[in-house]
């Protein structure tokens, strides 16, 4: 085995890769939360981790074969603030309470997929404006602050930037734990910038 790759995996294990993006982002930007997701493929190779088991590693199956989806939140700069793994066949409205946890956010901001009734409540009952375009088949529409509403494409600008490196775009790793060890020290890379 790889030294470097030992010590990557020895960093994981002990909560390193944890802790350093948080040590980066002690000042984040309160006005918004973004919330959106990206679909990650599985490299072959990622499969068959020793003594662990398929839910615990976010393989999921989808048209194209093993995937992963990483649901993501980025404060108002789009910046990350955290992200979770899960199958490539989960929805992201699933993950969206990841969203509600920081406190002190004004607006969260997401695309048509996280419009939910109860996920919208969930926000308004935390004293936060959804900004949350309706879905087409609505019958009664939510009004959506259209200029508020442009921002989203900040946590696209996030997505673009760590699909550059490879350990990211396609995923080699067979344990999740290694994997977000390298999505956060790529997150705090972002965050040096």
């Amino acid at each position: 085995m790889n030294p470097v790759f030992k010590r990557f995996s020895r960093g994981c294990r002990h909560g390193v890769w944890e802790a350093l993006p948080k040590g980066c982002s002690h000042l984040p930007d309160w006005q918004s939360i973004l919330i959106d997701s990206t679909g990650i493929r599985a490299h072959p190779c990622a499969a068959g981790a020793a003594e662990s088991s398929a839910q615990a590693e976010a393989p999921g199956r989808s048209w194209g074969g093993f995937g992963t989806r990483i649901p993501t939140i980025t404060d108002g700069l789009g910046n990350p603030l955290d992200f979770v793994l899960t199958g490539s066949q989960v929805h992201d409205v699933t993950q969206a309470l990841l969203a509600l946890t920081p406190e002190g956010a004004q607006a969260l901001i997401g695309d048509k997929g996280y419009d939910s009734d109860a996920f919208v409540r969930a926000i308004e009952a935390r004293d936060r404006d959804a900004v949350i375009p309706p879905r087409s088949h609505r019958t009664k529409l939510r009004e959506v602050d259209g200029f508020v509403s442009k921002e989203r494409h900040l946590i696209e600008c996030f997505f673009n930037p760590i699909q550059h490196y490879r350990r990211i775009f396609s995923r080699h790793e067979k344990t999740s734990r290694n994997y977000m060890g390298m999505l956060r020290f790529v997150s705090t890379l972002i965050w040096l910038r």
